[in-house]
């Protein structure tokens, strides 16, 4: 596999603007001061990405009480999105990056091992931004199921 960029811990988080599943523009930049879970997905209305997106709808108010904002980032354009928020009843912004810019700035496109194949798409990440946009935490190849409550746990917000 080639080299990638991988964001860490302590590094700067790449600003974004990028639009909505309502068709707003939604910059990273505006979240500062706020704790932000950025979490990249490969597609709206497959099997993970529902579970995945359901998971962070249920968990939202938790994650909301605790101070957090979630934004979900994926390729889809913005008509699937509205599509999948609508059909899911998904609460929190989902950005539409069908160029994969920001994906592979964050890293989350490129190279990956998909059943014993190496192949290019979107890696299945997550990232929380500090309130001074730097990496917190960088997760990568997340797994779709039970993320969430990982994620609950290594942030010790109460279950």
């Amino acid at each position: 596999m080639s080299e990638q960029t991988r964001l860490a811990e302590g590094d700067a988080a790449p600003d974004f603007t990028l639009t909505d599943s309502e068709g707003n523009e939604v910059s990273l930049r505006d979240h500062l001061g706020s704790t932000v879970i950025v979490y990249f997905y490969p597609a709206a209305n497959t099997p993970g990405c529902t579970k995945q997106a359901c998971d962070f709808r249920d968990n939202l108010a938790d994650l909301n009480d605790a101070g957090l904002t979630v934004l979900g980032i994926s390729p889809d354009p913005v008509a699937k999105l509205t599509s999948f928020r609508e059909e899911h009843g998904l609460t929190f912004p989902l950005l539409a990056d069908p160029d994969k810019t920001v994906l592979t700035r964050w890293g989350a496109f490129g190279e990956k091992k998909l059943y014993g194949k190496t192949v290019t798409g979107v890696i299945r990440s997550t990232f929380v931004v500090d309130k001074e946009g730097r990496i917190a935490k960088a997760m990568y190849n997340v797994k779709a199921t039970g993320h969430v409550a990982k994620l609950r746990r290594d942030l010790k917000l109460a279950d």
